[in-house]
This record gives structure tokens, sequence and C-alpha cells, in this order.
């Protein structure tokens, strides 16, 4: 039998104090206030173990995009359980879930991104990346070409390699990151950081910064740059429409491979197939994970243009995971982007929800709190800010602000994450008009409870 929800909460919040570990969080703290036990899962709600529904506004971790419930994927999950449940792809061997999937992955991804690296996870796939970049180089007679440029505030992954490409300076703090040769420039962030430049002149410094941190190091030394198409994690930060041409062309000049972070942005959250045919650029290698399966097993992979898979595969590489290709977890991501291509998921993100989603997210910039409200298909997020016109932040601690309003979200029945004092959204590709209009209202209500508690505190101040 699965399991339920068979003990009460608060004897189940003591066992996950008492043993789970839990990432990106204060366990001591979690432990005092209770964990949020949440037991089942059907379309874009999940049920907690009090009964209370929530509309989940981040797809879980980004990656649920078919919605929860899915009894298709459970079938086959458990046909391939019984046929073959695990088998590696080392030592001369494949077997049919990891072919079909690999097959399918080059038809769906454009130009001559042919080739696909098994991993188990988003994180896996960009430690993947670093090793496959530095050794391509190597084997084309450059082995000093091992500089990865990336961007702070960036997030690849966990791992000391993921953790390292990111740019994220709570994580570099822990664990004597980054590793060496990973350089970071600046984010795009036009409204946060644009000062007073107009966003399409921003945009083109900001690209700029690329290369002149490759003319500082020199094109002899520099592998590859690293880029999510929009910023996930960081906060959604889309990036001004002048920023991905200038991109290509520094890459292009410069012979730097461009590598796509697609872990969030792939599989029809932009509303395209993948982030980068939304912003406009042609990278060598993408990295997949979260949408491919909808998070129903955990995979990932490298998608790798023709160009490098001919120079890689001319040699051994000495890499891999037990779990690369897995077969159950190919399975089910094979199915997964079936059901994504039969119900049109992402056409209906490009034509249908995408367009209605970021008209009504834009509306929420008349709430006085407000500020920034973009989306792009269904990746949005928005500024909480003391003072509009001066695109201001909080004087409060950087999150202060974020993480009230939060809180307030969940007691609201309602799954926003905040970034500093960003909220953003990614809801999963199946949400309907009708609950898109729940989840704003619910937002609204969300902004109204926070206002009035920042002014009773008298955090609603400027820096």
């Amino acid at each position: 039998m699965p399991l339920t929800n068979i003990r009460p909460t608060a004897e189940l919040q003591a066992l996950d104090a008492a043993h789970h570990m839990h990432p990106f969080t204060t366990n001591a703290s979690l432990a005092a206030k209770g964990a949020r036990i949440i037991t089942r899962g059907e379309g874009v709600w999940l049920t907690d173990s009090e009964g209370a529904r929530i509309l989940d506004g981040m797809s879980g971790l980004w990656c649920v995009n078919i919605g929860y419930g899915r009894e298709r994927l459970a079938e086959v999950a458990a046909r391939q359980m019984r046929e073959l449940p695990f088998y590696n792809t080392f030592f001369q061997t494949s077997h049919v879930p990891a072919i079909e999937l690999a097959a399918k992955l080059a038809e769906i991804t454009p130009g001559d991104l042919n080739h696909v690296f098994f991993a188990g996870s988003g994180s896996e796939a960009n430690d993947t990346n670093l090793r496959m970049v530095r050794h391509y180089w190597s084997l084309q007679g450059k082995p000093e070409k091992t500089i990865v440029i990336s961007r702070k505030n960036a997030y690849h992954g966990s791992t000391m390699g993921g953790a390292s490409l990111g740019g994220m300076v709570p994580m570099h703090e822990q664990g004597s990151l980054p590793i060496p040769d990973i350089h970071h420039i600046n984010q795009p962030y036009w409204w946060g950081e644009g000062g007073d430049l107009d966003a399409e002149t921003f945009g083109v410094e900001r690209a700029l910064e690329l290369e002149n941190a490759i003319l500082e190091h020199g094109a002899d030394r520099v592998a590859a740059f690293i880029a999510e198409p929009i910023q996930g994690a960081g906060g959604v930060i889309i990036p001004p429409d002048s920023y991905w041409p200038e991109i290509q062309r520094i890459c292009d000049t410069h012979d730097i491979l461009l590598i796509a972070d697609e872990v969030i942005c792939g599989f029809g959250r932009t509303g395209n197939w993948f982030g980068h045919q939304t912003v406009g650029c042609k990278p060598d290698i993408i990295t997949i994970a979260k949408g491919l399966s909808s998070g129903y097993q955990p995979i990932g992979g490298s998608v790798v243009s023709d160009r490098i898979a001919r120079v890689i595969d001319a040699d051994e590489f000495n890499h891999g995971y037990t779990y690369s290709g897995h077969p159950v977890a190919a399975a089910v991501a094979l199915e997964n982007l079936r059901i994504i291509e039969e119900e049109k998921l992402v056409e209906k993100v490009r034509d249908e929800t995408g367009p209605y989603f970021q008209k009504k997210w834009k509306s929420l910039e008349d709430h006085p709190l407000v500020a920034d409200a973009r989306m792009v298909g269904l990746m949005g997020s928005l500024a909480l800010t003391p003072d509009k016109g001066a695109r201001a932040a909080f004087a409060s601690e950087p999150g202060t602000v974020g993480f009230i309003c939060r809180e307030n979200c969940f007691a609201n029945g309602l799954i926003m994450r905040h970034v500093n004092d960003r909220m953003i959204v990614a809801p999963p590709l199946v949400i309907s008009k009708d609950e898109v209009d729940t989840l704003v209202e619910r937002a609204w209500k969300v902004f109204d409870l926070t206002l009035a508690r920042l002014k009773d505190e008298g955090l609603m101040k400027a820096a």
C-alpha cells in the first residue's frame, strides 16, 4: 500500500524534526516550528496533513509541469519496474528507455542538439558540462581553455561544481567555493540594478561584461559561458531584449561555448519547448531536468551539439553516474513528453494561459506594495517595494518583507516563493484560467495582509 497520512500531524512533525535534515533550511528553527506536511496532489492543488487545500504556484520546485496525480506516469513506472527496474549504461550496454528518450530529446531540441548524456539531476548535469567543455578543448589541443564564466545570483545546482558555477554568495561561503577557474559577471537585472539607464542600454552593458571578462582572461583560456535564459531561483530575472543577442555575438566572436541551463526554463515553461528559443540564442549545450519528468522521477541530462559530440565521442570520457539514464526515470520522462505533446501544453502556455496570466499578473502592480510584475510564459516575478517610483528597496534586511509575504501565502492557501523581497511564481502548465483567477485573488489578499503588517511594524520604509 502507498504511504498516506497514517499519523497525527504533530507526530509526523516530531519524527521529521528528529531524523530528517532539510535542504536550504535552518533545521533547528524548523524543528521548533514544525514542518508543513503535504499528503496529496491533484492538478495544481496540494493537500496537507490537516486537510487544507493549497494552490501550488511553484510546481513543486519548478518541476511538476503536467500537474499532480497523473495515473499514466504511475502505470509506466510500475510496468518498467516489473520489466527492467535497473540496469546501467556503462560497459558498452544500453536499454530501451534510455535509447528512446535520447532519440525523443534529439527530435524536440532545435538545431544540432542531437546527443544526450544523462544524469540524475540538473546539478549533476552541470557537473557533467563543466568536465565536458574542459575535456572538449583539451582534445582540441587547447588544455589551457578551462575558465567558465557565469553570472552573479545565478543558480546551477548544489554540487561542488554546480554551486561553483552558480553565483550565490551564501552557497560559496560554505565549502570553500567556487572551485578554481570559475568567474562571475553581473546579472541583467534592470529593475534592481539599472540605475538611470534605460533597459535596452543596460542589457547591452551587462552583456559586454562577458566580453570584458573574456578579454581580461584571454579567449585562449575561456572555455564556456553558462547562463539560464531567464534566471529562476535568483528571482525570475527577465533580461532586457538587447541582452541575449549581444551575448550570442560575443560567444561567436571569441569561440566560446554557450551553455543554456534549461533546468527551469525547459519543457514549455516559457511558451516554447526551451527558454533559449524564447530569448533567441543558439547554445552548444543545454542542461535539462525538472520538467523533463515533471518531477515524477529524478532525471537530468546534458543535450550536446554535433560539434561537441564529434570530439568527445572520439575519446573515452571518464565520467558517469550509476543512475545515468535509469530505465524507470527514462520511461517516465518519455511518457511525460508524450503528455506535453498530446495536450499541446507548450502551445497552451504560449497562446492561452500564458498571455491570460501575464495580463492578470501585471494587474497586481495596482497594489501599493507591488512593482515590476513581469512574466514570460508561466514564469513570473514581482518586486515588493516601499516606493515604486524610486524602485526602492526596503530599509530592513533583504528578505524580511519577502518572508512575511511568503508566510501569509501559506496561511491563505497559496504557494508563492520569495527571493529576497521579490515574489515569484511558476505554476503547473495545466493551470486553468479560473485557477489563474484564484491565484491572483489570493495573491492580492496576501499583499493586503503583508502591507498591513509592514505598516504596523514600521517596516514600510525605503533604504
